[in-house]
């Protein structure tokens, strides 16, 4: 299958899609250990999940996916799991950029990609440059990324301008903040999606998911396929977004 192939079921489209959906790829550790596999196979499944969600949501017409693949705490596990990590990383990596251009999906990356291995940076960077003028499905990849980070960094930035004398503190907005921010021109995700059976968004997308919808659900990720897509789909077009209003 290719990563973000196209999907022979044209049929069965939802009639409600959100324009930006993101997701915590989370229950790889808790599928492999049901099997009695190493983590590292969990990890292995989920790429694969990954790979179908985000052929899915192309064929869906969901413009942005923005998926959860590395945080700045994923460090702190064992050195063999993040090693295994950054291999399948680098193996996907070189997949998406063998197939980007036939299916013109653009590629970017939320994250500070300086402490990763050099390969995988170059990879990174390549894949960033050669997808640039692709669309309309963007996949945003969040790598040693951290939601609080991502606000430390564009606080500093902030700063640093004012120090410089490009901003001064009255002009700060939420429109000029969130133009420091990794996703910087990209809209806000309408639907956040959790699998693994956890219900919390640990330090993903905490500025930008202030008024997304959540759906939380005990599939493990590795297991998350289409149906189970189609079920969160369905949540979200049930919700009513007020943004704040009646």
């Amino acid at each position: 299958m290719a990563l973000f192939g196209k999907d022979k079921k044209k049929s069965d489209i939802p009639q409600i899609v959100p324009r930006h959906v993101a997701i915590i790829m989370d229950g790889n550790g808790r599928w492999a250990k049901r099997r009695g596999l190493p983590r590292t196979a969990g990890h292995a499944a989920g790429a694969e999940t990954f790979r179908r969600v985000a052929s899915i949501c192309r064929e869906w017409g969901v413009e942005y996916l923005t998926v959860y693949a590395f945080s700045t705490e994923n460090w702190k596990r064992p050195a063999e799991e993040v090693s295994a990590i950054m291999e399948l990383l680098r193996k996907y990596l070189l997949e998406a950029i063998a197939e980007m251009e036939k299916e013109k999906i653009r590629i970017v990356f939320f994250g500070d990609l300086s402490p990763l291995p050099a390969e995988l940076r170059q990879l990174a960077e390549e894949t960033v440059e050669r997808s640039a003028k692709y669309g309309p499905c963007q996949v945003n990849i969040c790598l040693n990324y951290g939601g609080r980070d991502e606000l430390l960094r564009a606080a500093r930035a902030f700063a640093a301008d004012c120090a410089a004398g490009k901003r001064t503190p009255e002009e700060l907005s939420e429109t000029v903040f969130s133009n420091y921010l990794f996703s910087a021109g990209i809209p806000d995700p309408d639907l956040l999606i959790r699998p693994g059976g956890e219900e919390r968004i640990s330090n993903f997308l905490l500025w930008q998911a202030a008024y997304a919808e959540f759906y939380f659900s005990d599939v493990n990720w590795p297991d998350f396929d289409r149906e189970e897509l189609r079920k969160a789909f369905a949540a979200y077009a049930l919700r009513q977004r007020r943004y704040g209003g009646v």
